[in-house]
């Protein structure tokens, strides 16, 4: 099963996905949290800004922490259902990911006290006016356990919006 996870509230016919502000402040704009049985696959991911100017690059990274964020939680209508089998899965928030103000969300308003973390791909800086996207070549996919954490996180000088995603696989 196949599913992508975006920092934001699914798109309708009437609005499109939208951006959200950094701050200055290291800050999770997108957390994925497995069922808890469930191990995700990472499979693919990506960031974008829309930043004007492109004076300092920001920190961007890729990590697997032991605590949650407090987030905007995501719902079942965000989760989407990439392929057949997901498709024909029902509901993902039943087992395949857990939701929640410290579950699956995304834009952080609170960072927790993360004693590990781990990456699930490599950490870089970033021009706010850019984007990054990698597709994780097969049997080198990074995986999120059951009870971890699943982050994407910015650092940046100054505000920029975001728009970022992970492809996964249950």
């Amino acid at each position: 099963m196949i599913y992508i996870v975006g920092n934001g509230i699914t798109p309708t016919s009437s609005a499109s996905f939208t951006a959200v502000a950094s701050g200055t402040g290291l800050k999770t704009m997108l957390q994925v949290k497995p069922g808890a049985t469930q191990f995700l696959k990472v499979i693919g991911w990506g960031i974008s800004f829309d930043s004007t100017t492109g004076n300092t690059p920001g920190k961007v990274e890729l990590v697997e922490t032991d605590v949650a964020a407090t987030v905007t939680a995501s719902v079942a209508g965000d989760l989407t259902k990439c392929d057949s089998e997901a498709l024909s899965a029902g509901d993902p928030t039943t087992n395949i990911f857990a939701v929640g103000t410290t579950g699956t969300g995304y834009t952080a308003s609170g960072e927790g006290s993360i004693t590990t973390t781990r990456y699930l791909d490599g950490p870089m800086m970033l021009a706010p006016t850019g984007s990054y996207y990698f597709q994780i070549p097969l049997g080198q996919e990074s995986v999120i356990q059951p009870g971890k954490f699943g982050r994407i996180r910015v650092l940046f000088g100054t505000t920029v919006n975001v728009i970022c995603w992970m492809k996964l696989a249950a």
